[in-house]
């Protein structure tokens, strides 16, 4: 059964040398979490305090809140990167991480090769890989470079072939960050797309994003992430408001109303 349960989790992030104000303005800053000690006395940044969610098959929940606040955190919570420092974390299902694009891939060997090795760490075998070699490529308009090393590819074409294998597979758990950028507007347009396809097929989406309209678009419910907690959960229109005021909440769930009127 795909779930996602979390109780009372924690993620820290200990900063040793706590001397230097400038370190310490730093990390609060790129974090966005309360600065505390842990139990060893060491000054630590609290990144995600005590976040409980209970998500099962079908549910689709967008993080908003401002930049820093934690939702690229509690991403990575959810796809295993981070393991919580205090409290649990049980995922239980095929998870594809549509944030960290670069992670499982080699910058020595070709993109075909890249599409399998990326194909692995995100749960499929090479069989399964080979079968969606063509798509992946015709999608990723990446032609000869795909025999190259991944080392010869600008930022964007990496992008590209890592968006192409990502979307091409059947997830259980979706874990989306729209903030991926890095690519030209024509070519994300067609991402988004095929971005929107793979969101049907998962089994449960948590998506972080500024977009309210795509907000609207994929999310039902939404948790407002804020300084590393979870200050209001319920439906997207609701939370959306609590976030951004009544014009902005009016809009998502009017969009909600005709989506769900032309389903």
């Amino acid at each position: 059964m795909v779930s996602i349960d979390t109780y009372n989790a924690c993620v820290d992030f200990p900063i040793f040398d706590a001397k230097s104000r400038s370190l310490k303005k730093a990390f609060l800053t790129t974090a966005g979490g309360a600065i505390g000690k842990n139990s060893s006395n060491t000054v630590v940044v609290e990144a995600l305090k005590d976040i409980n969610l209970h998500l099962r098959e079908g549910d689709r929940v967008g993080l908003v809140g401002h930049n820093g606040a934690g939702k690229s955190t509690l991403l990575r919570l959810l796809s295993g990167i981070y393991e919580p420092t205090r409290g649990s974390a049980d995922v239980r299902g095929r998870v594809a991480p549509v944030f960290d694009l670069g992670v499982g891939m080699d910058p020595e060997i070709s993109g075909y090769e890249n599409i399998i090795i990326r194909g692995l760490f995100l749960g499929q075998t090479r069989a399964q890989m080979r079968k969606r070699m063509d798509d992946i490529a015709e999608f990723s308009e990446l032609g000869d470079y795909l025999a190259m090393p991944l080392r010869t590819y600008s930022t964007g074409m990496r992008v590209r072939l890592a968006l192409g294998v990502v979307t091409s597979i059947e997830p259980e758990i979706l874990l989306l960050d729209e903030g991926i950028g890095a690519v030209d507007a024509a070519f994300m347009a067609k991402a988004r797309g095929r971005l929107e396809e793979l969101v049907q097929r998962s089994g449960i989406l948590v998506f972080a994003s500024h977009s309210n309209d795509f907000l609207a678009q994929l999310c039902s419910t939404a948790l407002w992430v804020d300084h590393g907690q979870i200050r209001q959960a319920g439906l997207v229109g609701d939370v959306v408001e609590a976030y951004e005021g009544k014009e902005a909440g009016d809009r998502v769930r009017q969009m909600r109303r005709e989506l769900e009127a032309g389903q």
